[in-house]
């Protein structure tokens, strides 16, 4: 067994120390030199150029190409399946101990080049300095503690000696075979490390279908884990549309499980497709989704006002709102609605909203094209449906990216479209309730369960909230983005997804199968 310290979560460096500033910039020129260069697919070790190329383009300067990314057919998406299937019998093979060696290999190699995965982030999503640095941080957590839990998993297992004379009993941990790994642009790095790595250190074989708004990124780490000796196969890097191969992919007979972020529709279509047995699949196909939320934070009279309003603020404008965490939804009691309304207000409009990469700025550009018309869409929805506060429209930089401005809108029902839609963009519902029991009720009334946060110091109602406010991640008296490995797994309940724990201990498991084995001595 390796000798390992125990787990601790990666430090968030300081960037108004000059020296990190400095590292920060230095990064960023450097892989802005690198824009525009083609990315093939890695299907086995081998590079496949198929000719046709999406741009990955910078969402704060849309003029700017980060990659060029080619996209599978569904030919070489096939080939990707098998080639993972035909690696799988020689992955699963090889000891726990090893497995987890090239996860902490492959953290080692990520913190020493945390500037430059930082700056991929912010040209290819947009993230802020601070929010690329937290999102590099819990990418190299994720494989630091899976590793480690690797390792507890592929110990000996306790079971209960037999009553059986001269029989003795074992029971191990197996990996489940192929996986169609499919992760989110928004966390960009973090959640797509966590999903990949979690599957390949369990045994399993990987095929990694990046999201169309960061592909480069996910390149950029399959890279990573070739230069520290990963075998080909293990990881295949399959970008690709959707559109044209996605169903493939969650249908192949060779496909054992699909792991999954993003949106619930999606998830949901992915659920059914697995659900059904293909010609020549042998097994029942497993499905871990998260499926995104509609975030509340809920303030009683007896809250700490100021730091209620700062946490919905930093919950809901936090990389432009585009978090499955994000608060979307503030619901305050009447007695206190005026004083939190008006410091929340004042608070978004202090926000410096701009390109992010010269590192002043406290958020960004939504992702596209496709986010910025959607969000301004629900804007639109939402004038009619509340009172707009601050907000409302495209920010002056929007000519260049995809800028919003942050907008509040008040006195919506709890029935609204806003109020029940996820959005993903930098828009706030504030909702009043006549006293806490109304609140709590808001807060249940979507059809997700992701996170939510109380701001109360009643310990009757905190107790309260703590049984019956649903969902998986539930702060108290902070802001309701910001979850930390082995901190505060992470997942949620309802349409939230598959009730699955990231960062959790837990979670391996979901990649694993008990295999029990007795013999008669």
């Amino acid at each position: 067994m390796i000798n390992l310290p125990a787990f601790s979560n990666e430090t968030y460096r300081d960037f108004t120390r000059e020296e990190n500033a400095a590292a920060m910039r230095q990064a960023i020129a450097k892989v802005a030199s690198e824009a525009g260069r083609e990315y093939p697919l890695i299907i086995g070790g081998k590079r496949h150029e198929t000719g046709d190329l999406l741009d990955s383009v910078n969402p704060a300067e849309f003029a700017q190409v980060i990659g060029r990314v080619h996209r599978a057919t569904p030919e070489l998406s096939s080939e990707a399946i098998e080639t993972a299937a035909v690696t799988f019998n020689k992955w699963k093979r090889v000891p726990a101990e090893h497995r987890a060696n090239y996860l902490f290999k492959a953290a080692a190699e990520m913190r020493r080049r945390k500037d430059e995965f930082n700056a991929w982030m912010v040209l290819e999503v947009g993230k802020s300095w601070a929010e690329a640095e937290a999102d590099t941080a819990e990418a190299i957590d994720f494989m630091d503690f899976y590793a480690r839990q690797a390792l507890r998993y592929a110990a000996p297992q306790p079971l209960t000696p037999s009553p059986l004379a001269n029989e003795v009993n074992e029971m191990t941990l197996i990996p489940l075979g192929v996986g169609v790994i499919i992760p989110p642009w928004n966390f960009p790095l973090a959640i797509m490390v966590g999903m990949t790595t979690a599957a390949l250190v369990t045994g399993n074989t990987v095929v990694l279908k990046p999201s169309s708004d960061s592909p480069v990124i996910a390149a950029k780490f399959v890279e990573l884990l070739e230069s520290i000796g990963l075998p080909p196969g293990v990881v295949n890097y399959l970008p690709a549309s959707g559109g044209r191969v996605g169903d493939l992919l969650v249908e192949h007979p060779r496909t054992r499980f699909i792991s999954f972020t993003g949106s619930m529709e999606v998830g949901l279509r992915i659920n059914r497709l697995a659900a059904v047995a293909s010609p020549g699949q042998i097994w029942i196909k497993r499905v871990v989704a998260e499926m995104g939320g509609k975030d509340t934070i809920v303030v009683d009279e007896t809250a700490d006002l100021d730091e209620a309003a700062a946490g919905i603020v930093a919950s809901a404008f936090g990389f432009s709102g585009q978090k499955c965490s994000a608060c979307s939804r503030a619901v305050i009691v009447d007695s206190v609605w005026d004083e939190v309304i008006a410091r929340v207000v004042e608070r978004t409009k202090a926000l410096t909203v701009g390109t992010v990469a010269d590192g002043r700025c406290f958020t960004g550009p939504v992702v596209s094209r496709k986010a910025f018309e959607s969000i301004l869409g629900y804007i639109e929805i939402g004038k009619g449906e509340g009172k707009l506060l601050t907000g409302g429209s495209p920010h002056p930089l929007a000519g260049q990216g995809y800028f919003i401005e942050p907008t509040v809108i008040a006195e919506v029902a709890p029935d609204a479209r806003i109020a029940q839609e996820e959005i993903f963009g930098p828009v706030l519902a504030c909702i009043r309730a006549r006293n806490f029991d109304e609140a709590l009720a808001i807060a249940n009334n979507t059809i997700y369960g992701l996170t939510g946060a109380l701001y109360s110091r009643n310990r009757e109602r905190i107790e309260i909230a703590r049984q019956d406010f649903h969902v998986g991640n539930l702060y108290i008296n902070r802001k309701c983005t910001g979850a930390l490995v082995d901190v505060h797994p992470f997942g949620g309940f309802n349409m939230s997804g598959t009730d699955s724990k990231a960062g959790g201990r837990d979670y391996l498991a979901l990649f694993l199968q008990a295999k029990s084995v007795a013999e008669k001595l």
